[in-house]
């Protein structure tokens, strides 16, 4: 048996249109409960079994019926095998493999749903291949954590127990995101650890190393000490509260630079003033640098009577740091400096010379800057162009080697090494002040300790010579928000070189061969294609499972002008993460182009992984792997803060879906409500995610339900085939509908091609709140309830609600799969259908668009909102209107929508709700003169502005003299016994019920 509505009233009148969502089945009843209902059964109540919302646990279970009947898992299949010749390609950015699924998770993987199932809907033949980042420390940091004896694993242990650990993660992640409703090819994903990708991987490391663009190196980079490995600066994350014990420390001058002869005495001993936040670094120091084009002076200390050098503008700060006062004796350029050379403050008999540096600022410090080039970026620039030595003094985990002398070996540099060192500093009479300093300090993101600068030998991009081209092509993909692009952009201006190398086992071989006695690098087209055959078969467990005369041939050791295989050992680094994800593009893209049209992450990839699959792919091959990158934001707690276990605002994407132990407390929303949340969030900036913004997500989708749910209800008996109306015989109204519903496919269409998911939600809540439920289902209600069922006028409206529910439903389809699949089901005139993704996109006709029909529903939209606001409050059935315009184009519209005077059938009577219209060019005489006259204007804008005319309107509301009648409710009948002429008419006819 279908369950029915019972017809609700009339609009009441209110200021403005009829507001709010089509009424609940249980108000209409308890409304109906106050009328007479002897002609209930006459009346053609919505039918639908389409339920207004699914409480509890019926969300996500109803969700998982529909993936399995409307074959979700299927759908990517399905669409691979069209034949098209219009290719959609996303290229999926691989999530780390250490974890469980996240909010962040749901965010990214949501969001390229959305945009792969829109191109689905458009004809698209979508290539979307789902990968995972299965290397590095993460993975084996977690893998061991709760094994006895680490260091006693060997690497093939090692990597066995991390391959586990990922590979159950994976499964985890990847149930989830089947769960959210992720269209995918899930039996085939890319998981960076598959013999083919690895194998694909090496052959663009030797194309880059072919082309001089990888090299092997001893120079500063970030290493962790609690990792005992070299780190990216996207590995990096900045304390600011780190502490450091920071001194100014003085250089005694050994010689005056030339200029300064006159003014620096001799018999007067002057010294260089320093300041730096990393004491440890002292023993390591090489020189002292000067800005050139800075002001310098020499300074006599008040204290002491020392002689001091320091930056002009540095004086007076410098002076109270120290709590004294500097006399100012002489004032020079920095290239004054030149040639002059101080004594290491804690090593006898090294000279420091004084160099001129573009990096020394006049921020903090003396303006002069302490230089050790084992341990600084800009140190060792300086370094390199003076031919100074880079002698590191620091071993792999962070303490200082025999090198540094007895004080300090086995020292850690960052404890008891940097006490060390501030006390020879004032041992040697050179420290002039010790003190704390709070600044921002790079700490390693996965054990979140500090990290130092540290010289080693390591492999390195050359990014300064890849650099520019790279720009070169960024600048032609398309960046949304634009904004990000000036971040890369940025971003690879500063980067000088990329360091590829970690000193770990569970990660992709550098295939490099080393001559034990010399060191030197042994690495060719022959030793490289060996290596890659090997790994393709058996994965790069035969890197360390292999012995050497395995991987390299005695031929390739013949080319390169060795004696033996055994003279040779192999490397023992492996690959930076960036670099196995950066190259994804050579094995999951496809084609001789090999290149997607969109890449999609978060904005960390800005340094990350759209960077490193730039600059591999500009290096290998001198173009960029994406058309286009869609930059996204962070998830956030509701009130804009970091989510924490420790404050307790995680939210966990499957309590979202299936709801927490309390379901008061955490209730089951399912995962369209996931989805809303993430297409209506403006995720250009950060994402504000919990219990508040949820709720009003699932209120937003149950308002959506009660709409679907009236158009559903009013088109049963109604088969589109058969009983649709041609739009030039339909009602006014319902071809200004039409024109309507052209315009929101057109604009909704537009969004979902700019990324803007947020602007869809808000065109389609905005046209089913104003347009459908506060307009137009309003004024058709009596339409549809008390014509006859098959009447012209009945299927008119019909017509335009199958049309309104299949475009209303096909826009949000990408966003609420499962909501969209739920009400095709229902839809009582499809049969057998295939569903909504395999019907295509919206299929609004350009016939539909006719904007001058806009002008006459406007318009008497208009004086509608004049009429209900005058009796505001009251039932607008219960009044008649007049509607008073002078003879022009105005009068000429309303004609169209009554041809006769007064009329309580008309279209005109139909849009004013009220119970009787008349329409008049001047006002009655009989109108009492305290009547209630609304005067108002409306402005007919017609040809693109070639008619253009703004004409006056007068409406007045008087009560009506009729009775009410007992069928349809408005007061049209003799008497409140009998039906009114209309009903009366239906009744005879012996079709009032369906």
């Amino acid at each position: 048996m279908l369950r029915a509505w019972r017809a609700p009233p009339l609009a009441r009148a209110r200021p403005g249109a009829a507001r709010g969502w089509a009424r609940s089945a249980a108000s209409e009843a308890a409304a109906e409960s106050q009328e007479d209902s002897r002609y209930r059964d006459t009346v053609l109540l919505p039918r639908s079994r389409f339920p207004a919302q699914l409480p509890g646990r019926l969300q996500p279970e109803t969700e998982l019926k529909t993936q399995q009947k409307c074959g979700f898992l299927e759908l990517y299949s399905w669409q691979r095998q069209r034949q098209t010749k219009q290719e959609f390609c996303l290229h999926d950015g691989p999530p780390y493999a250490n974890g469980d699924p996240h909010v962040g998770h749901a965010l990214n993987k949501i969001l390229k749903d959305i945009t792969n199932r829109f191109h689905v809907m458009r004809g698209y033949k979508v290539h979307y291949v789902p990968g995972w980042d299965c290397h590095g420390l993460p993975i084996e940091l977690k893998a061991l954590s709760e094994v006895k004896g680490v260091e006693n694993l060997s690497p093939m242990e090692i990597r066995q127990r991390a391959r586990a650990f990922a590979e159950k993660a994976i499964e985890k992640q990847k149930s989830a995101f089947i769960r959210w409703g992720i269209m995918a090819d899930w039996a085939n994903c890319y998981l960076t650890f598959d013999p083919k990708y690895e194998a694909n991987q090496l052959r663009v490391f030797y194309k880059m190393y072919d082309k001089g663009l990888i090299y092997r190196d001893y120079k500063p980079v970030f290493w962790s000490p609690s990792t005992k490995t070299a780190l990216a600066e996207a590995e990096l994350e900045y304390n600011e509260q780190h502490v450091s014990r920071s001194v100014y420390m003085k250089f005694p001058l050994l010689k005056s630079p030339p200029k300064l002869t006159s003014v620096i005495d001799g018999s007067s001993p002057a010294s260089v003033l320093v300041w730096t936040t990393q004491p440890w670094t002292v023993p390591a120091n090489q020189a002292v640098c000067y800005m050139p084009d800075s002001a310098y002076s020499i300074v006599k200390c008040a204290t002491t009577g020392q002689r001091l050098i320091l930056a002009a503008d540095r004086v007076e700060s410098t002076a109270a740091a120290l709590d004294t006062q500097f006399e100012v004796i002489s004032t020079c350029k920095g290239a004054d400096l030149a040639d002059g050379s101080c004594a290491h403050p804690t090593i006898p008999g090294r000279v420091s010379p004084l160099l001129p540096a573009n990096h020394v600022t006049m921020t903090k410090g003396t303006g002069l800057v302490h230089t050790a080039p084992a341990h600084g970026m800009e140190d060792y620039s300086v370094a390199s162009h003076h031919q100074l030595p880079t002698d590191c003094l620091v071993d792999e985990s962070g303490y200082f080697t025999e090198a540094a002398g007895p004080e300090l070996k086995n020292k850690n540099v960052l404890e008891e090494g940097n006490e060390a060192v501030i006390k020879m500093l004032q041992a040697a009479g050179s420290l002039l002040k010790e003190e704390k300093f709070m600044h921002s300090y790079p700490y390693d993101w996965r054990t979140k300790t500090p990290i130092i600068i540290r010289a080693s030998k390591q492999w390195f991009v050359n990014t300064a010579d890849v650099k520019a081209a790279a720009q070169d092509v960024l600048k032609k993909v398309k960046v949304i928000p634009t904004s990000a692009v000036n971040r890369m952009l940025e971003m690879l201006d500063r980067r000088t070189f990329w360091c590829i190398s970690r000193q770990r086992c569970w990660g992709v071989p550098i295939p490099a061969f080393y001559e034990k006695s010399t060191g030197e690098c042994l690495m060719n087209s022959v030793t490289i294609t060996d290596v890659i055959k090997i790994v393709e078969q058996q994965g790069t467990d035969a890197w360390w499972a292999l012995p050497i005369e395995q991987l390299l041939s005695k031929e390739a050791v013949a080319k390169a002008g060795g004696r033996d295989v055994s003279d040779y050992v192999k490397g023992q680094d492996v690959l930076d993460i960036w670099f196995d994800s950066g190259t994804s593009w050579a094995h999951v893209l496809e084609g001789a182009d090999q290149r997607a049209d969109t890449y999609l992450e978060g904005k960390d990839q800005l340094g990350g992984w759209f960077q490193s699959s730039l600059l591999t792919s500009v290096a290998a091959r001198k173009k960029a792997p994406y058309k286009t990158l869609v930059v996204h934001g962070f998830t956030l707690g509701e009130k804009g803060e970091k989510m924490s276990k420790s404050v307790g605002n995680v939210v966990d994407p499957d309590v979202v879906i299936n709801g927490g132990e309390d379901h008061t407390k955490d209730p089951p929303y399912g995962a369209d409500v996931l989805r809303w949340w993430v297409a209506e969030s403006n995720v250009f900036t950060e994402v504000l995610i919990g219990p508040v913004v949820l709720n009003a997500a699932r209120d937003d989708i149950n308002k959506l339900r009660n709409t679907l749910r009236f158009m559903l209800g009013n088109v049963e008996g109604f088969n589109p085939e058969t009983d649709s109306i041609p739009p030039a015989e339909m009602y006014i109204v319902d071809q200004y509908m039409l024109h309507l519903l052209h315009e929101y496919g057109s604009k909704v269409t537009e969004a979902y091609k700019q990324y803007d998911y947020s602007k869809v939600v808000r065109l389609l809540q905005a046209f089913c709140s104003r347009s459908l439920s506060n307009f137009y289902f309003s004024v058709i209600k009596d339409r549809l309830y008390c014509e006859e069922a098959k009447d012209p006028k009945r299927r008119s409206c019909q017509t335009v609600l199958a049309e309104a529910l299949d475009v209303i439903v096909r826009s949000f389809a990408p966003i609420l799969p499962h909501l969209a699949e739920e009400v095709f089901q229902y839809i009582p005139y499809k049969k057998d259908s295939e569903g909504v993704f395999r019907t295509g996109w919206i299929n609004a006709s350009s016939a539909w668009k006719k904007p001058g029909m806009e002008e006459a529903i406007e318009g008497a939209c208009a004086m509608r909102d004049s009429f209900l606001g005058s009796i505001s409050g009251k039932n607008a059935l219960e009044y008649e209107v007049i509607i008073v315009i002078e003879p022009g184009l105005l009068f000429e519209l309303m004609e169209a929508l009554q041809a006769e005077e007064t009329s309580s059938v008309s279209q005109l009577n139909e849009i004013m709700m009220a119970s009787q219209t008349t329409l008049l060019s001047e006002i009655p005489k009989e109108t009492p003169s305290d009547a209630n006259i609304i005067k108002g204007t409306f402005l007919i804008n017609l040809e693109g502005g070639d008619i253009c005319e703004q004409s006056s309107y007068k409406v007045i509301a008087r009560p009506i003299a009729k009775a009410k009648c007992p069928r349809c409710r408005r007061y049209t009948a003799e008497s409140s016994s009998t039906p009114c002429p209309r009903c009366l008419q239906v009744l005879a006819a012996g079709k009032g019920s369906t």
